[in-house]
């Protein structure tokens, strides 16, 4: 006699092919998940098996918050998902529970503080009309991811880490071939080892010759037994390549949708005290990501939403389509800077909740104001359609952003 999984039977399993997607524009399968079925089970292009798939706001962040669901017990396990490797080394914070997450996280803490970042500005600031400077000298029209959003995130980041202007293009290149599914699982581990190797050579010259950077502070935890070396490394990888890249994206993803919510872009200008609250919705209207990131495991039979998750089921869980719950949000599918009860869930949320999250706030403020304040008839230099967007990416973004003035 066989029996059925009564599970299978009410939860078919959907392939994800994760479609590359233009401009701004909102994974279909996701918004179907969202509106139908909003816990799921679903198999993305890589990895084995079946996951489940949440959806709902409320529910993402009971998934993302309770102990019940760890990232740690993801490791070793084939996991279905986007890319064909996992992004963290092995020792990373993003594989890590608590107790052994916070530990990891206070070794950094401390370098993204308020009061540190706030440091930050000016030569954020100074960098931004530096690179202006320059664009504006060429003449238009100009590559906007040439010129400011490839450029500062990268500086921001080096800076702050340590990485000397000379290395600078070999971490850029590093990390675009680790945080996209194109290149393929041999070139992505190669990149993500060799970065591995240059900071692990990194925190020994600070070890040798103490700095005040965040390479410096890694060095000092190591010295004082607060982390492994594999530890330190892991971390200096994941902030570096993350940072740069995801800001990178994002702040151009930003300048994309005032480009082309003209009426928006002229409200900026016109009230640049609303930028921070802009900034908060273009967040969470945005589509930062394709697909899913990091998953996590149940621990122990779990119930979400009603649905019963059994022990050693791996479980995605989306900030995108918890941004776009109609439940939270009014008008989820619109860009509205009037919206001031904005909860949104971009930065992550419970232990995992993004530690750079008030660095890319802070760097986009500095693009997006520059920008306006510097070029007031800025516009594209090309129709819409024709910009050229990111294949494969894990953070999508566009390849170009030509503007005139």
């Amino acid at each position: 006699m066989t029996t059925t999984d009564p599970l299978a039977e009410r939860f078919p399993v959907r392939f994800w092919a994760v479609e590359d997607l233009r401009g701004l524009d909102f994974d279909p399968f996701m918004a179907e998940r969202l509106r139908d079925e909003p816990v799921s089970r679903v198999k993305l292009p890589n990895g084995e098996g079946h996951a489940w798939f949440v959806t709902r706001y409320e529910d993402v962040k009971f998934v993302t918050s309770d102990p019940r669901f760890s990232r740690q017990a993801v490791l070793g396990r084939p996991i279905t998902r986007l890319a064909p490797h996992f992004i963290p080394l092995d020792e990373a914070v993003g594989f890590a529970d608590p107790p052994e997450h916070t530990r990891l996280r206070k070794a950094v803490a401390r370098a993204f503080t308020a009061r540190s970042l706030d440091q930050l500005r000016p030569g954020a600031q100074q960098a931004a009309d530096e690179l202006l400077d320059e664009m504006e000298q060429e003449g238009p029209p100009a590559d906007l991811m040439e010129h400011l959003h490839g450029p500062l995130p990268l500086a921001v980041i080096s800076d702050l880490m340590g990485v000397p202007p000379a290395d600078r293009p070999r971490m850029a290149q590093w990390t675009n071939i680790v945080l996209s599914a194109a290149p393929g699982r041999e070139a992505s581990e190669t990149a993500k080892n060799e970065m591995a190797a240059y900071f692990t050579h990194l925190l020994d010259e600070r070890r040798a010759e103490p700095r005040e950077d965040l390479a410096g502070d890694l060095a000092a935890a190591v010295g004082e037994g607060e982390l492994s070396t594999e530890e330190a490394v892991a971390i200096a990888l994941l902030i570096q390549a993350s940072a740069a890249h995801a800001v990178r994206n994002n702040s151009a993803n930003m300048v994309y949708a005032l480009l082309t919510h003209p009426e928006h872009m002229a409200r900026l200008r016109a009230e640049p005290d609303l930028l921070p609250q802009a900034i908060e919705e273009l967040l969470r209207y945005i589509p930062h990501r394709n697909a899913v990131g990091l998953p996590r495991v149940a621990t122990e039979d779990v119930e979400v939403a009603g649905v019963p998750i059994r022990a050693g089921d791996v479980v995605h869980s989306s900030y995108l389509t918890a941004n776009r719950d109609p439940e939270v949000f009014d008008r989820p599918d619109e860009l509205d800077f009037d919206r001031r009860n904005n909860p949104h869930l971009s930065f992550g949320h419970g232990p995992h909740f993004c530690l750079g999250s008030m660095l890319a706030r802070l760097e986009s403020e500095v693009m997006l104001g520059t920008l306006l304040r510097r070029f007031p008839r800025l516009r594209l230099a090309e129709p819409a359609e024709k910009i050229r967007w990111q294949r494969q990416a894990l953070i999508r973004g566009p390849e170009n952003l030509p503007v005139t003035w």
